[in-house]
């Protein structure tokens, strides 16, 4: 099955920008919807951000709109989380999803975890204020 290493997580101060990357292997990526989502210490995991399968549609939640832009290159197998003006709540651990059921973002089921079949290891994000 799919499996998924993020990276390009690390420490910035507060205003500065990250990119981070997904990097898929197996199955067929360019069939899956794909998600951004963060856990923060004491917090619940929760959605940032997702992609149809031709990216032709993006969501974001709202704390992200504007900062934060998703992308995809299928013929790299590889989705991005272009983070832009960090603020210290953005501290997380990110993490990208696949759903190997789901080509097209459907937001009220694309934005459960539950939807989500295959997840990385995650990546450390930390914004220094």
């Amino acid at each position: 099955q799919v499996q998924l290493v993020e990276s390009g997580g690390g420490l910035v101060q507060a205003g500065g920008s990250l990119r981070l990357s997904c990097a898929a292997s197996g199955g067929t990526f360019s069939n899956y919807a794909m998600g951004w989502f963060r856990q923060a210490p004491g917090k619940e995991r929760e959605f940032v951000s997702g992609i149809s399968w031709s990216g032709g549609t993006t969501d974001y939640t709202d704390s992200v709109k504007g900062r934060f832009t998703i992308s995809r290159d299928n013929a790299k197998n590889t989705v991005y989380l272009q983070m832009n003006s960090l603020k210290p709540e953005d501290t997380a651990i990110y993490y990208c999803a696949a759903d190997v059921d789901r080509r097209i973002w459907v937001p009220r089921l694309s934005r459960r975890l539950r939807e989500y079949d295959s997840w990385g290891q995650g990546t450390q994000v930390t914004v220094s204020s």
